[in-house]
């Protein structure tokens, strides 16, 4: 039987900003997003928040009416992850199972490092030192997979561990509602409340063929997940570095309506994700996915195979705006867009004769090295002159670079 923590920044990015600020340690902080272009939403918030009935996905708004002397900052991802890496070395101390999920959760498989304890004491350990080290907290839960892991850093909260074994999950875990367990939204809590499941418990005794019957592959998932049946090993750090998908999307700062103003969107997305994509010394994706949301907040998402594996900025531009206006036929302005590539081609890719594709990448890389040296905006598509703030170069890469196992 492995055993398995899981390791949760408490209040990550909000902790960060008053471990490197002092002066907003005893004041309440939420790290939000920019309301002028419509990201206003809480992204994190210290413990002083919270009291004060500030949650993370409230929006801007609603968090000063419930805290009026609410310290409202920007977020700062460069200093997340210098922090978020100084903690994962610490675990790797301990075990080279170190599975990240997102920049402030990590699983990490103990079951061979009994050299440092058992392991409630490693995750006590852990506790400790990152605390000493980096001057901020983690919650760990420990258990025997990775599902009731999870589970258990998010029951006690901050700064505690959390021990869900053989002979206690069924009095920790089953009373808990649907939703607190991993993979399961608001559409599926609300198809299991509809058929009368409420908590884990109750999900737990649903026949698995039903399950199975109700949300096809899925729902052997949630009842194995429900009855500690995961079996999901945790990924080796150092092997788990193969890149899965690259992506970006972006909320305009007002609704598009037309197709100039979706191209010059697109063109923004479509460079940050090549820049990336040669930043990582990726091959040339086979896939291009685009997703669309209204105004109304519904999204429309679809991929296509590309004619040929490319990096090409503006190929992939192309390849997005026309998959946008075959998917698209403006009932409703366009809040949101979002462009990922996947299904890398080997490095060994057939060349054209009749496509100097040679010289177009050079082109590319010549440009991201001069906005790499002189700034994003010092060298710009033409789109750029028709609305300078949809077509503002994106500068976060962070979030958005998916790994295998993931």
């Amino acid at each position: 039987m492995a055993d398995i923590l899981h390791c949760d920044l408490n209040n990550f990015y909000a902790s960060v900003e008053c471990l490197t600020r002092p002066e907003l340690k005893n004041l309440p902080v939420a790290v939000c997003g920019s309301e002028k272009e419509r990201h206003g939403i809480v992204l994190a918030k210290n413990q002083t928040a919270k009291q004060c009935g500030i949650k993370t996905g409230m929006s801007n708004m609603e968090a000063l009416k419930l805290c009026k002397n609410l310290v409202i900052l920007k977020p700062n991802f460069e200093k997340y992850v210098y922090y978020s890496n100084l903690v994962r070395n610490i675990y790797l101390q301990y075990t080279d199972l170190v599975e990240c999920f997102g920049i402030d959760e990590c699983w990490l498989d103990v079951t061979h490092s009994k050299i440092f304890g058992s392991p409630y004491q490693i995750a006590e350990k852990l506790r400790n030192e990152v605390f000493e080290k980096t001057g901020l907290t983690i919650s760990v839960g420990v258990s025997f997979n990775k599902i009731f892991a999870k589970l258990g850093s998010d029951y006690k909260k901050p700064n505690a561990v959390t021990v869900i074994d053989k002979n206690n999950f069924k009095d920790i875990v089953w009373p808990l509602n649907v939703e607190d367990m991993l993979g399961i939204g608001k559409k599926t809590k609300e198809k299991l409340n509809k058929i009368g499941v409420f908590t884990l418990g109750e999900l737990a005794c649903v026949e698995k063929t039903f399950l199975i019957k109700k949300f096809k592959k899925w729902g052997e998932y949630l009842y194995n997940y429900a009855n500690g049946f995961d079996l999901t090993p945790v990924s080796n750090y150092y092997e788990n570095k193969m890149v899965k998908s690259v992506g970006n999307s972006t909320t305009f700062y007002k609704d598009l309506t037309n197709n100039q103003q979706v191209l010059s969107g697109l063109t923004t997305l479509c460079n940050s994700v090549c820049e990336r994509l040669k930043k990582h010394n990726l091959p040339p994706p086979k896939t291009l996915c685009l997703s669309v949301k209204n105004n109304k907040l519904e999204t429309t998402c679809k991929q296509i195979t590309l004619p040929k594996p490319t990096y090409q900025s503006q190929q992939l531009i192309q390849h997005a705006f026309n998959l946008f206006k075959s998917i698209y036929a403006w009932q409703l302005p366009v809040r949101k867009l979002g462009v990922s590539v996947c299904n890398f081609a080997s490095n060994n890719v057939q060349l054209s004769f009749f496509d100097n594709q040679t010289s177009k990448d050079k082109i590319d890389n010549v440009l991201i090295d001069i906005r790499n040296k002189y700034g994003k905006d010092y060298i710009i598509n033409g789109n750029y002159l028709f609305d300078k703030k949809i077509a503002k170069p994106i500068t976060n890469d962070i979030l958005d670079i998916h790994f295998l196992g993931k």
